[in-house]
């Protein structure tokens, strides 16, 4: 399947009551063979607003820990949703809509087949890491599934609630930093 026939068949997707509601669907922004994809659990009213994952005050702060780093929604990495349709009043998605949703982003992982994976909060990393990953505990690790390394960052709107662990996740950023110049240095291009 084709990046064009992958986005309009999930756009078209029924296959659970999220549709419903949505304005738009979430598929997913960035440069589509990226050596690292971060996945957030699902859009919120923003995204759906404007079909763009973390585009609210959760994805500024987003931008802002991915200069850091030099990483660039736009240049070098992949962002996607473990859900593309905004579950109700932001709530977490359902894992019944999970499962429902879950086949898409294998199909865009299939495409982009990215070296690394950085799970935003604790759902997205239950999903694709370990069902009883502890993103207190667990943050900033490296876990390899199949052959990719997955870690976990505190979700941005988890720092925008409890600015405390922000020191953490900067640590957790210059590693994963090291580890996508150890993997995957072509993310950088000609600029390091």
């Amino acid at each position: 399947m084709t990046w064009e026939e992958l986005e309009h068949a999930a756009a078209a997707c029924t296959r659970c009551p999220l549709y419903e509601t949505r304005t738009n669907p979430v598929f997913g922004v960035g440069v589509r063979d990226a050596g690292v994809m971060f996945v957030g659990e699902g859009p919120g009213e923003n995204e759906d607003l404007q079909g763009e994952p973390f585009v609210g005050r959760g994805g500024q702060l987003l931008d802002i820990m991915l200069k850091i780093i030099d990483l660039d929604r736009h240049k070098n990495i992949y962002i996607a949703n473990i859900v593309k349709c905004r579950p109700p009043h932001n709530r977490d998605p359902l894992n019944t809509e999970q499962e429902a949703c879950i086949g898409w982003l294998r199909a865009q992982m299939e495409l982009i087949r990215p070296k690394i994976v950085v799970c935003l909060g604790r759902i997205a990393a239950q999903v694709l890491i370990k069902p009883d990953f502890k993103i207190s505990r667990e943050h900033g690790q490296f876990f390899d599934v199949g052959g990719v390394q997955y870690t976990a960052l505190y979700h941005p709107a988890a720092l925008l609630r409890d600015p405390r662990k922000k020191p953490d996740t900067f640590v957790d950023l210059k590693n994963l930093q090291e580890k996508i110049r150890e993997l995957s240095p072509e993310t950088y291009g000609a600029r390091n």
